[in-house]
C-alpha cells in the first residue's frame, strides 16, 4: 500500500473525505500513477495533484477511477458533489481575502508644523486643520475595520461545518436544542428536525440533518450518544454498527444509502 503524505491542514473535511476515498481506490487498484493516466485519460501529474488535495478531479475522473476499483461510482459521486459546493466556496473565501489584503492599510499622517501666530502661540486656522487631519485618518481606520469584519463573517460560511447541512445556533451562542418526534408517513419514518434522504454527513459536521439521523439511529437500536445536532465520535461509530447490521459499506458516513435503512 502506498505511504501518502499527509492532506493539507486547511482542507475542507467534505474535500477531505472524497480524496482519502480516492487514495484508497487506488491502492486497491495496484496501479502506479503513470498506469492510472494510461487508464484515466488524465496525466500523472493531474493525478498527484487530486490526491494530494491540491486540486479538486473532475466528476469523470472520480467516476473513472470508481470502476477501475470495482465500486459503483454513485456513492463517490455524490461525494463528488458535496465536494465540488465545498471548493468552490473555499476558493469564494480565498478570493476575497486577497482583494481585502490589496487594500493597503492606512498609515496616519503627522501634519507638518504650522506657522506659530503672535508671541509663538498656534493660528486658530492650524487647530482647525489638526483637527479635520486626525477626523479623517479616524474614519478610514473606521471603514476599513468595519470591510475586514464583513469579509470575515462571508468567509467563515465556506469552512469546515457548512455543506448539506448548516449549523444552527441561538442568539446567546449556546447549543441548539433537539428533540426527536419519531412519526411514520408514507412508510418512512421521520424525526422531526430533517426530511432529508441524500445529504452526506460525515465526522465534523453539525446541524438538524445530524440531529435527524441521531433520532433514527436511536430508533434503530443503535445509540449515538446524546441528540445535539453534533456528527461527533458517538454518532460515527452508531452509524458504523448500523452499517455493519444492514450490509452496508462501513465508512462511517451518512449517505443516500444509509438515509434509506434509517427511514425504512
Amino acid at each position: 500500500m502506498s505511504r501518502w503524505a499527509a492532506l493539507p491542514a486547511e482542507l475542507d473535511p467534505r474535500v477531505r473525505q472524497l480524496v482519502v476515498r480516492l487514495r484508497r481506490l487506488k491502492d486497491h487498484s495496484g496501479l502506479s500513477l503513470r498506469q492510472l493516466a494510461a487508464r484515466t485519460g488524465y496525466s500523472p501529474k493531474s493525478w498527484e495533484r487530486y490526491l494530494g488535495g491540491r486540486s479538486l478531479p473532475p466528476r469523470e475522473a472520480v467516476e473513472a477511477l470508481a470502476r477501475i476499483g470495482g465500486e459503483d461510482p454513485t456513492r463517490l459521486l455524490a461525494l463528488h458533489e458535496v465536494a465540488a459546493e465545498a471548493w468552490a466556496r473555499g476558493r469564494e473565501v480565498v478570493t476575497a481575502a486577497d482583494a481585502d489584503a490589496s487594500v493597503p492599510e492606512p498609515t496616519e499622517t503627522v501634519p507638518e508644523p504650522l506657522p506659530a501666530g503672535v508671541n509663538g502661540a498656534r493660528s486658530p486656522g492650524g487647530s482647525l486643520l489638526v483637527a479635520v487631519v486626525a477626523g479623517a485618518v479616524a474614519l478610514v481606520l473606521a471603514v476599513s475595520a468595519a470591510v475586514f469584519l464583513v469579509v470575515r463573517l462571508v468567509g467563515g460560511e465556506g469552512e469546515g461545518a457548512a455543506a448539506p447541512v448548516a449549523t444552527s445556533a441561538t442568539p446567546t451562542g449556546s447549543p441548539p436544542a433537539y428533540t426527536c418526534r419519531i412519526e411514520r408517513i408514507d412508510g418512512r419514518w421521520y424525526a422531526g428536525n430533517s426530511r432529508t434522504e441524500d445529504a452526506v454527513l460525515a465526522s465534523g459536521h453539525a446541524g438538524p440533518a445530524v440531529a435527524e439521523a441521531q433520532c433514527l439511529l436511536r430508533r434503530a437500536g443503535v445509540s449515538p450518544g446524546g441528540i445535539d445536532g453534533i456528527f461527533g465520535p458517538l454518532t460515527e461509530r452508531a452509524v458504523r454498527k448500523l452499517q455493519k447490521r444492514s450490509g452496508l459499506v462501513v465508512d462511517g458516513v451518512v449517505g443516500p444509502h444509509t438515509w434509506k435503512d434509517l427511514r425504512r
